[in-house]
């Protein structure tokens, strides 16, 4: 049943007052740190859609991917190619793909001076570190290292840090953490990755 029409416009006014305070009290401004986490897919689809919204501000991104490989993702493809983007594909594949430890190592410590560059340039407004949490968890990384980066970039730099498992430490560093979950895959059914969806 629906409101009549006086008490839902009164209900919305009450509403519009909480909501104008509320955006009327958030009054900084700063370069923010976003973690997406979980098990659920559209992690790394979501940071993409942030690297689209920032283009369409006129802004100048940079993009590191750790872990993955492949360089033919549709993400890639048209982003990748977009005038004010840098795109750098950072990893070997998977631990289970490499199996080499001290290689998936040197990997990824040669793939955070490409990112450490990426977070100490003030033109890039910002920056997303795709799967960054999977090496921060097996230790690849040091962590108050990368913190420390982190901490340090120009002011209004924005960081969109991607993977699942996020150590406790980035997301206490974080200014927003998004967890995905997985409630269903089309994985699980036997239907192998689509290009445009998953690719």
């Amino acid at each position: 049943m629906t409101d009549k029409p006086e008490r839902h416009a009164a209900r919305m006014a009450r509403k519009k007052a909480v909501i104008d305070a509320a955006i009327a009290r958030a009054d900084q401004e700063k370069g923010l740190l976003l973690v997406l986490t979980g098990n659920g897919k559209g992690k790394s689809s979501s940071a993409f859609g942030m690297v689209a919204r920032a283009l369409g501000h006129g802004m100048k991104v940079g993009v590191a991917q750790f872990i993955k490989s492949r360089s033919d993702t549709g993400e890639e493809a048209f982003l990748g190619k977009q005038p004010g983007v840098e795109w750098h594909v950072l990893g070997e594949g998977f631990t289970w793909d490499t199996q080499n430890l001290e290689r998936d190592i040197a990997t990824a410590q040669q793939g955070w001076e490409v990112a450490r560059r990426m977070l100490a340039d003030p033109a890039l407004q910002l920056v997303v570190l795709d799967e960054l949490t999977y090496v921060l968890k097996y230790g690849w990384l040091d962590m108050a290292a990368v913190l420390a980066d982190l901490a340090a970039r120009p002011p209004m730099q924005h960081v969109v840090i991607t993977g699942r498992a996020a150590p406790q430490a980035l997301i206490d560093a974080a200014d927003t953490v998004s967890e995905l979950a997985d409630v269903k895959h089309a994985y699980r059914a036997g239907i192998k990755a689509q290009p445009g969806v998953d690719l």
